[in-house]
């Protein structure tokens, strides 16, 4: 009987997480090699530690490979279309916060809020013969908002890289991504639209809905979960 806990397996985030199961009295720790993967739960008695990069845990919740997991809120949003039925939301542990923002080029002057954003997507397609280009790499996530609020003259293109640059190398109008500052925006002359951001994230204890529990694990969660309050 187990119950198993995917954690980020490298970086800040691995090591803030770490902390805040440390906080509750849950020591996590990661043994091995750094290319290994592996880790363990002390103060616990039958929680399992899974290491993952924190774009993998959402699938793997939601596939019930593991009962519980630490990622951030945009990536659960991006991942899963149906992230409700699968996941239930425990705890935001309070650290990782960003903000998933739509970006316009600074000297668009005219152009501060997704009203002002609809009617140069208009007038761009009508003078260039296609959609404003929009750079992201959260799209399940930036088309539902875009639709939401009647945008319809744009088209998403991918970007996995710095999606700040896209603007100046003329590869995209317009950016949706994550920031924590704005300050990288500012130094390639982008604003962030007024509306608001698109989504607000941070690292989130999830659990999952259909990772299969028999009666003893069902029991171990309980405590657990207890415990972290």
């Amino acid at each position: 009987m187990t119950i198993k806990l995917g954690v980020p397996s490298k970086g800040r985030l691995m090591d803030k997480t770490f902390d805040w199961f440390k906080a509750r009295g849950v020591m996590l720790e990661r043994t091995g090699s750094d290319r290994e993967y592996a880790g363990a739960v002390q103060g616990v008695d039958g929680v399992e530690l899974v290491l993952l990069s924190a774009g993998e845990i959402p699938r793997e919740l939601a596939a019930g490979r593991i009962h519980l997991g630490v990622t951030g809120t945009d990536l659960v949003r991006e991942k899963l279309p149906r992230w409700e039925q699968q996941l239930k939301e425990i705890a935001p542990l309070g650290f990782g916060q960003a903000d998933l923002i739509l970006a316009v080029p600074a000297c668009w002057v005219d152009v501060d809020n997704l009203d002002d954003l609809d009617a140069v997507a208009a007038a761009f397609r009508k003078k260039h013969g296609f959609r404003m280009r929009v750079a992201t790499k959260y799209h399940r996530i930036v088309r539902e908002y875009l639709q939401d609020n009647g945008i319809a003259d744009y088209q998403l293109v991918d970007s996995q890289g710095a999606t700040e640059g896209v603007v100046k190398n003329e590869t995209a109008e317009a950016i949706a991504d994550i920031t924590s500052t704005g300050e990288t925006l500012r130094a390639n002359h982008l604003k962030i639209l007024g509306d608001g951001p698109i989504l607000r994230s941070q690292a989130t204890l999830w659990r999952s809905r259909v990772a299969e529990l028999a009666d003893g694990d069902r029991a171990i969660l309980s405590a657990f979960l207890d415990r972290l309050g």
